[in-house]
């Protein structure tokens, strides 16, 4: 428990130190004009403006002082592409990149293909039916005017 206990205490201390950091630099930050010459160290001496020289690359000071400190945007050199002076290449296809279906209905398809199965059946009968019916008159007409015909020979004539 004592290591514990330690170890608390030394976190404690540590975090008192670091917000009396915090309270000086605060103190610092807030002071006013008179107090902005002071260094950080408690020196009175004040700051020497030849030595800063601020440069604002991104930013226009509203400032006229600081102003001066503008740079100009730097002049990139003008780069020649290799790859884009070259020749174009021909490209080949991917064959897996165009797997995606040709027509847009493809899905409505696919949900209503047995449908379409039994409905070609239903038709497939009802057409032979048909021609069944067809092929009986025929041959009843065929037998009425006395005409031997054979139902082969009905469904070829027609």
């Amino acid at each position: 428990m004592t290591a514990e206990e330690d170890s608390i205490e030394q976190a404690a201390a540590e975090r008192r130190e670091r917000l009396k950091a915090l309270r000086e630099a605060k103190e610092l930050f807030n002071a006013k004009d008179g107090d902005a010459d002071i260094t950080a160290d408690g020196d009175d001496e004040p700051k020497d403006d030849e030595n800063q020289s601020l440069k604002f690359r991104n930013y226009l000071p509203h400032d006229e002082k600081l102003q001066e400190g503008k740079l100009a945007p730097p002049v990139l050199p003008k780069f020649e592409d290799p790859i884009a002076a070259a020749p174009p290449v021909e490209k080949i296809e991917d064959p897996f990149v165009n797997i995606a279906p040709k027509k847009p209905n493809w899905d409505l398809r696919r949900d209503i293909q047995k449908k379409l199965d039994k409905l070609e059946r239903r038709t497939q009968k009802a057409i032979a039916q048909l021609a069944e019916e067809q092929a009986k008159a025929n041959q009843e007409l065929a037998e009425e005017n006395g005409e031997a015909a054979s139902g082969e020979d009905c469904l070829l004539r027609d």
